[in-house]
C-alpha cells in the first residue's frame, strides 16, 4: 500500500461490497457458517494456542498486569467455550427481515417497517481475543460486515482466529470480506478508518476510557459506546440488610475489572448504624479499600477520606467509594451527579421507593434488589453482546443482535400515485 489511508480505504471498500452481498444471505447460510467456524476453531485449536503463546511471551514487554495477561490467555477449555459461544449465536433469532409493524393505508398502499443490517461496523477492542469471535459472530448473524481492530498485545492470537473465520466464510459460501482484521498495530490506521463515514456506518469501541475518548473525538460516523462504569448500589432505609450485603458483595467483588461492577455505595442514614458495621466486616474480609464520607468513617474507621474525584472514579479494582445519605432524593441526586448512566441498583422493600428510583435514575440499566453485575447481554437473554451503550439514540444497554440493526420503510402498491 502507498499509505495507511489506502489500506484503510481498501478494507472499507471490501467491507461495503461484502455487506451488500450479506443482505441477501439466508438465515440458514449464516447458521451453517457459525457451526462450521465453531468446528474449525476446535479442529485448529493447536494453531491458535501456539499463536496465543507468542502474545503471552510478549505481554510483559507491553506492561500488562497479571489480570490483563489472564484475560489474554487462551486455553483448550477456553477454545471450546468460544466455539460453544458461536453455536449459541447460531441458535438466536435472526432479526433481519423481521416486520416491526405494518399497516394498509386507505388508498391500499401497504406500509411496513422491516429490520435491516446497519451495513459496515468498525469494531475496536483491547486484550481479550475471544472478543474477536464474539464480534464476528454477532455482526455476520445480523447481516453486517465488520472490520476488527484488536490490541497489539493480542495480534498473533487475533490473526490466527481471523484465519479460521476467513476460511470458514469461504467454505460456507459467504463473502470472504464479511470479517476483516486490521493486520497492523499502527495507530494511524485507526484514524484513517474513523474518517470513512461514507464507507463505514458505525464504530464500536470496547476498552479503556482513553480509547473510547479518542474514537468519539475522531470518528465521523456514529459511535456506540460507554465511557465509564461508575455503578452505584443504594441501600434504602427499607432494605433487607442481609440481601443488601449479598448484593453489595457480588456487585463489587465477584469481578472487579468489568464495567458493571459497583464502584460506589450509598446507605440511608436511618440504617447506617446497623448496616455499615456488617458491610465493614464483609468489605474488610474481601480486601476492599474503602474511601468514604465522614459519616461512613464512623462505622468504617479504617476507610480513607473520600474526595470529589473518588466518587467520580471507575476503580476496576478492590476499591469502593461510600457515602451516607439522608433520603432517596439525595441518593438519586448523587447518582445523577457522579454516575456514568451505566448501571445503578436500589435495595429496598418499599415499592414506592423502588418505582421512584426506576423512574428517576437515568441509566442504561436500573436494578431493583439485584446485583449491578446483571447488566449483561447473556444475563438479559440477548445471547452474546458486542458491548454496553450508555447512549440514548439507537442502542442502549447491552448490544446484541437487534442493536446491530436499523430498519427501512417498505411501501407496496398497485400503481397508486399521490394526488
Amino acid at each position: 500500500m502507498s499509505s495507511w489511508s489506502d489500506y484503510a480505504l481498501q478494507l472499507a471498500v471490501q467491507a461495503r461490497a461484502a455487506s451488500r452481498k450479506l443482505s441477501t444471505v439466508t438465515t440458514a447460510q449464516k447458521i451453517q457458517w457459525l457451526h462450521q467456524a465453531a468446528d474449525a476453531l476446535v479442529a485448529r485449536s493447536r494453531e491458535v494456542l501456539a499463536e496465543n503463546e507468542r502474545d503471552l511471551a510478549n505481554a510483559p514487554g507491553y506492561g500488562l498486569t497479571a489480570a490483563e495477561i489472564d484475560r489474554l490467555k487462551l486455553t483448550p477449555s477456553g477454545i471450546t467455550k468460544i466455539a460453544d459461544g458461536l453455536r449459541e449465536v447460531a441458535a438466536l433469532t435472526d432479526p433481519i427481515g423481521q416486520v416491526i409493524d405494518s399497516t394498509v393505508r386507505p388508498n391500499g398502499l401497504k406500509v411496513s417497517r422491516v429490520r435491516v443490517p446497519l451495513g459496515v461496523v468498525f469494531f475496536i477492542y483491547e486484550s481479550r481475543p475471544n472478543v474477536t469471535m464474539d464480534a464476528a459472530a454477532l455482526c455476520v448473524m445480523s447481516g453486517n460486515a465488520v472490520i476488527l481492530r484488536g490490541g497489539k498485545e493480542a495480534l498473533h492470537s487475533n490473526l490466527a482466529l481471523h484465519r479460521v473465520l476467513r476460511d470458514s466464510l469461504v467454505q460456507a459460501g459467504l463473502p470472504e470480506h464479511s470479517v476483516q482484521l486490521v493486520e497492523s498495530t499502527e495507530r494511524e490506521i485507526v484514524g484513517e478508518l474513523l474518517k470513512l463515514d461514507g464507507k463505514i456506518d458505525v464504530t464500536i469501541p470496547r476498552g479503556g476510557k482513553s480509547l473510547i475518548e479518542r474514537v468519539t473525538r475522531e470518528a465521523r460516523m456514529p459511535v456506540i459506546k460507554h465511557f465509564d462504569g461508575i455503578c452505584h448500589v443504594y441501600v434504602d432505609q427499607a432494605a433487607d440488610q442481609d440481601m443488601a450485603l449479598r448484593i453489595l458483595q457480588n456487585s463489587k467483588c465477584q469481578r472487579t475489572g468489568v464495567c458493571n461492577a459497583a464502584e460506589s455505595l450509598l446507605v440511608h442514614s436511618a440504617i447506617a448504624d446497623s448496616f455499615l458495621p456488617k458491610a465493614e466486616r464483609m468489605l474488610k474480609g474481601q480486601g476492599v479499600e474503602v474511601r468514604g464520607c465522614e459519616r461512613t468513617r464512623r462505622w468504617i474507621p479504617w476507610a480513607l477520606v473520600a474526595t470529589e474525584d473518588d466518587y467520580r472514579t471507575e476503580y476496576l479494582d478492590l476499591k469502593l467509594s461510600a457515602c451516607v445519605v439522608d433520603s432517596l432524593d439525595e441518593a438519586i441526586e448523587r447518582i445523577d451527579r457522579y454516575g456514568s448512566h451505566h448501571t445503578d441498583s436500589i435495595v429496598t422493600s418499599d415499592q414506592t421507593a423502588a418505582e421512584r428510583f426506576v423512574a428517576e435514575v437515568d441509566s442504561s440499566a436500573v436494578m431493583v434488589n439485584a446485583s449491578t453485575r446483571f447488566n449483561d447481554g447473556f444475563e438479559f437473554g440477548l445471547g452474546a453482546e458486542i458491548g454496553i451503550s450508555t447512549d440514548k439514540i439507537h442502542a442502549r444497554g447491552p448490544c446484541g443482535l437487534e442493536s446491530l440493526t436499523s430498519y427501512k420503510w417498505i411501501a407496496r402498491g398497485g400503481g397508486q400515485i399521490r394526488g
